[in-house]
């Protein structure tokens, strides 16, 4: 088998609108079509060729629902083209550093891997990284 890359990434929701908010006003994807499929749910582009797709979940559903923060914790990342433009921009929009890991607007920050690294929590406090190659 080879591999020729990471397709998408699907994640439980309990509030498909909040969540489609948040993914389209937070972090800027782009909602793409989806097929009539027997669940709710959305999907929306993440750069040229990866997908995320967000899928109403029941009570059997997986959901983080009283986890804070914690980066090693399942969780996705994204990629961006700057550090400070996405700091900028989270900020903006009321996301804060010295907030207390349980906070929904928290922001957790990281070089521990050799490139800069950002954690936020979806509505559903998914863990999210958005990272970059280098700080500017």
């Amino acid at each position: 088998m080879e591999i020729d890359g990471l397709h998408h990434v699907a994640l439980p929701c309990a509030d498909l609108e909040r969540s489609r908010r948040f993914y389209q006003e937070v972090l800027g994807l782009t909602e793409i079509p989806r097929p009539a499929l027997p669940v709710a749910g959305a999907w929306f582009r993440i750069g040229d060729h990866q997908e995320l797709h967000l899928v109403v979940g029941d009570a059997q559903a997986t959901f983080r629902s009283r986890k804070g923060m914690d980066a090693n914790d399942i969780h996705f990342a994204i990629r961006v083209t700057s550090y400070t433009q996405a700091l900028e921009a989270l900020r903006a929009k009321g996301y804060r550093e010295d907030a207390d890991p349980d906070d929904p607007l928290s922001i957790r920050t990281s070089m521990r891997v050799g490139y800069p690294q950002i954690y936020i929590l979806d509505p559903d406090r998914n863990v999210i990284e958005i990272n970059t190659t280098s700080a500017d």
